[in-house]
């Protein structure tokens, strides 16, 4: 089979470049969300060192906003739950939400949105690793079916001429096999880190509430949050690029 000199003579081998190209995908999402989570451990362990040695559950607030990773914009999207303005009465609608609720909605619309972050390729990987084996074994059912037509036409059944075409069809289920266990193997790896993020994130978020609690869900509003590009009470905390 010479997939570079005739890529369509077949329909092996139209079938095998597809795969050829699912397995780059794999490895170039694995390599991407190695670098992504990687990076994200190494942002969250220097938060979370920096903010439980502050004074304050106020001082730590410039923190979250100066800090990347996933941690920080769950602090940030807390502030901007709970801050109210220094020395002054809030008399719009967003200041007359229970704060105990609207902390507790922020943290976790804020862990959804990390989760969502941190998804993304996962989909890809499944589906590669669900369908790979049945994209190759349609090139090899289709190529033995090319190969008895050719033997029945020829009218002779040895093993010289039976072996050669129904083993070049069954290498279309070997290519698809090949590329569908890495996809299987780095998705259940990938899926496995992210459910430790997410329980980190969720067990930081749980220690936030206890802090705002006793703070009675009230942090003065923090001259750094007003800064353009930080979150107000009210709006979303968007995750970073």
């Amino acid at each position: 089979m010479n997939l570079i000199a005739s890529p369509f003579e077949s329909i092996e081998h139209a079938v095998i470049w597809p795969l050829i190209l699912f397995s780059v995908t794999t490895w170039g999402l694995a390599l991407l969300k190695g670098v992504q989570f990687t990076r994200l451990k190494t942002q969250d362990r220097k938060f979370h060192k920096r903010f439980w040695t502050a004074s304050s559950l106020d001082s730590a607030a410039e923190l979250a906003q100066s800090q990347p990773g996933a941690a920080a914009r769950v602090a940030l999207a807390g502030y901007a739950a709970i801050q109210v303005p220094e020395g002054l009465q809030a008399t719009d609608l967003s200041q007359s939400i229970n704060h105990q609720d609207r902390l507790e909605r922020a943290l976790r619309q804020q862990i959804v949105r990390e989760r969502r972050s941190l998804e993304s390729g996962l989909a890809i990987l499944a589906s590669i690793g669900s369908t790979s084996p049945f994209i190759g074994l349609f090139g090899t059912v289709w190529g033995i079916m090319s190969a008895l037509k050719g033997i029945s036409a020829a009218g002779s059944a040895s093993l010289e001429t039976v072996a050669g075409p129904i083993g070049a069809a069954l290498v279309a289920t070997g290519v698809g096999i090949a590329v569908a266990v890495p996809a299987v193997l780095v998705y259940n790896y990938f899926l496995r880190r992210l459910k430790l993020t997410a329980a980190d994130l969720d067990d930081f978020a749980h220690d936030f509430y206890s802090l705002a609690q006793k703070n009675a869900f009230r942090v003065l509003l923090h001259p750094v949050l007003n800064k353009p590009g930080a979150t107000v009470a009210g709006q979303k905390v968007k995750e970073a690029s």
